[in-house]
């Protein structure tokens, strides 16, 4: 079996076209454009390229985007004090502060005091709870963009046997939820998992989000399963996933390539997140 490959930048591609329409559906019928705010705090290279990238996507989806580029030494105040001031601007609907952030902030502070109804990172406890009590509103965007890849590569979600590998705030754990929320029966893995390949060769779908280059072997892979690898690795080789793609190709039904897979559905899945949000404005 040869794996049909997963295309995330064309599916990617797709959804922003369909947040574009509604956008304009949108502003003829309401005069409302959604507004995101990305605050950068610092100068660390691979998130101004993140936040670069999403002020492209925002133009390219017609909405109106804000950066706020703040030196590295900004203090916690400051900060939750432009938080506060983005959550009663009528015309900012999402709010993203870009992690990481330097030592002297904390994070969890920060992210508390964003409006959980402008939270379109989905990172906001309230948020969280929502997704495990089975009433999601903003589901953080790397997670909802593997089940948007599941479901337009024609998975068969209802009664599967998920695995996901990793147990992470940011992917893992959502993943799972989101898995549940299909009606999947939902193993999650982690460094403690006894005999790993064996669980995994369980998984009608398999979820890779572990952070270690190629540590999902081929021979892990049920024939016909379907593959997210969200993990996206540094070598000397140049960029590879959590799976070992090559061989887990020759078994599985379909899986997603590193990069062009699950990465592009993350700043796709925001623009989702932020014109829900306009929409909850309404």
């Amino acid at each position: 079996m040869t794996a049909q490959i997963i295309d995330g930048k064309q599916i990617s591609a797709d959804i922003r076209a369909e947040v574009a329409l509604d956008v304009q559906k949108m502003q003829e019928e309401h005069g409302l454009t959604p507004g995101l705010a990305v605050v950068l705090v610092g100068e660390d290279p691979a998130s101004q390229v993140y936040v670069n990238n999403k002020e492209k996507a925002c133009n390219e989806v017609g909405f109106n985007s804000i950066k706020y580029e703040l030196p590295a030494n900004t203090s916690e105040d400051d900060l939750i004090k432009l938080v506060e001031e983005l959550n009663g601007r009528a015309d900012i609907h999402g709010i993203l502060v870009q992690l990481p952030l330097p030592d002297q902030i904390d994070e969890e502070r920060v992210l508390l005091n964003i409006d959980p109804d402008k939270d379109v990172d989905g990172f906001h406890p309230m948020n969280v709870g929502r997704l495990v009590v089975g009433a999601p509103v903003f589901v953080s965007c790397t997670p909802a963009g593997v089940i948007e890849l599941l479901k337009r590569s024609g998975a068969e979600l209802e009664g599967a046997n998920a695995v996901v590998v990793g147990r992470s705030n940011i992917v893992g754990k959502p993943v799972a939820l989101l898995l549940l929320g299909e009606n999947c029966t939902v193993t999650i893995c982690h460094s403690r998992t006894r005999d790993l390949a064996a669980v995994c060769r369980q998984a009608d779908v398999l979820v890779a989000a572990v952070g270690v280059p190629e540590m999902v072997k081929g021979d892990w892979v049920k024939e016909g399963a379907t593959i997210i690898d969200v993990g996206i690795n540094r070598t000397e080789d140049g960029l590879v996933g959590d799976v070992e793609f090559e061989a887990a190709a020759e078994r599985a039904r379909a899986i997603t390539p590193v990069p062009g897979g699950v990465g592009p559905m993350t700043i796709a899945m925001l623009m989702r997140n932020t014109l829900k949000a306009a929409d909850l404005a309404l």
